[in-house]
């Protein structure tokens, strides 16, 4: 072996055509939805839940999600491969083709609505595959391209998985279940433009009407700060229904001190890394401002 050949890198083998398949699902993404979807289950439940249905409900939204994250890849796999952020994708550098990935999403979401629809009802179906639409149609195709409001009204979609899994347990939508519904409705704007502040470069690049490429960085920041405040009080909304008790709204009134306060210093005193930071902490935000609301639900049961 030549001493030029003995120094040639390595090539990199690409990823399994089964890891591919599993990235255009937005693995975490999907996993937070199912989280809420869980959350509206058990807050449903005066109990404990009936674990076929539930199980049942939880594998049919996951499939559901699952497709729409895919399909929402092909149709942005060419803005994907213009993003730094996304550019790895498996459809944007094109190791999976628009036929292989729209027949992947297509099964998904036919194995999730039939699961949803014969082990679970009807309702909980319709208005998982509702979801389906809003996201992968309404949203990425009309609503992301057209306007920088786009996450705002786009967000009503992404705010259902509660209303999906209280569906799943009583077969209704309750107004408790819609309570939840706005508390994701209004920590979307705040989480997403805290992403898009320091992608910013990336979303003009990708020609996306995103809210710091429109209106520059300052808006934004004052809008993440406002919004942070508006959802400050919807976080409270569980307390002043009756649905929890004193122990969440301890954990609701700290995890919106600490959200306004990342929101504040966002504001005022601008860094990447500050918004990295608050991005993050706007995820733990949601995942914990949750876990509080079933922590406080069973305690409730206990006493």
């Amino acid at each position: 072996m030549s001493d030029t050949a003995a120094r040639a890198p390595l090539a990199v083998a690409p990823p399994s055509r089964l890891r591919q398949y599993y990235v255009l699902t937005k693995p975490r993404v999907v996993q937070l939805i199912v989280f809420c979807a869980v959350i509206g289950m058990l807050l449903a439940s005066p109990g404990w839940p009936d674990w076929p249905v539930a199980l049942a409900a939880t594998a049919g939204i996951w499939l559901v999600a699952a497709a729409a994250a895919a399909f929402n890849c092909l149709v942005e796999q060419h803005i994907d491969a213009r993003m730094a952020r996304t550019a790895w994708r498996p459809t944007a550098k094109g190791e999976l083709t628009t036929t292989h990935t729209l027949l992947f999403s297509t099964l998904l979401c036919a194995a999730g609505s039939a699961l949803l629809y014969w082990l679970v009802n009807p309702l909980t179906m319709w208005l998982t595959f509702a979801t389906f639409v809003g996201y992968a149609v309404i949203y990425t195709v009309v609503l992301k391209p057209l306007t920088p409001q786009n996450i705002v009204i786009g967000g009503a979609s992404g705010a259902m998985p509660p209303v999906l899994g209280w569906a799943a347990m009583r077969g209704e939508v309750g107004p408790e279940a819609l309570i939840l519904c706005l508390i994701i409705f209004v920590w979307t704007p705040p989480h997403f433009w805290a992403l898009a502040l320091y992608r910013a470069e990336d979303y003009r690049r990708s020609g996306l009407p995103m809210l710091p490429v429109t209106h520059g960085a300052e808006f934004t920041r004052l809008h993440v700060f406002l919004y942070t405040l508006v959802l400050y009080a919807a976080t409270l909304l569980p307390f002043v229904a009756g649905m929890s008790g004193l122990p969440y709204l301890v954990a609701a009134s700290v995890l919106g001190a600490i959200f306004i306060g990342y929101a504040w210093k966002l504001w005022r005193e601008y860094s990447d890394m500050l918004a990295r930071k608050t991005f993050r902490f706007s995820i733990l935000h949601l995942s914990l401002l949750f876990a509080a609301l079933l922590v406080d639900h069973y305690l409730g049961l206990l006493l």
